[in-house]
């Protein structure tokens, strides 16, 4: 059994900063992907970022891209979110999600992934 854990999210003013974390625990070694996504009231939940396990390789949304930095921490099963310049606009629900494939798949659609986390709520205040 796979099981992701958030944490991190908060109240923030926009412009300001929050990282948010993910820790994977079981079968770790079958990890091929972990992606961040969001999901804000009345709209669908959409892909903020993600990240090869093994490559480093990374990918982001439009939105995001220059504001927001995916990391993974091999060792510690952990995959963080560094979130700067915040707008009202990033406020959702943020999930962490993990790819248990091989190899490569578009790794901003969420129908790819297999396990999601519980979501961790970011408020950003104008």
């Amino acid at each position: 059994q796979v099981q992701l854990v958030e944490s991190g999210g908060g109240l923030v003013q926009a412009g300001g900063s929050l990282t948010l974390s993910c820790v994977v625990s079981g079968r770790t070694f079958s990890n091929n992907a972990m992606g961040w996504f969001r999901q804000a009231p009345g709209k669908e939940r959409e892909f903020v970022a993600a990240v090869f396990w093994s490559t480093g390789n990374t990918d982001y949304a439009d939105s995001v891209k220059g504001r927001f930095t995916i990391s993974r921490e091999y060792a510690k099963n952990r995959v963080t979110l560094q979130m700067n310049s915040l707008k009202p606009e990033d406020t959702a629900v943020y999930y962490c999600a993990n790819n248990r494939g091989t190899g490569s798949f578009p790794i901003n659609d969420k129908v790819y992934y297999h396990y999601w986390g519980q979501g961790t709520q970011v408020t950003v205040s104008s």
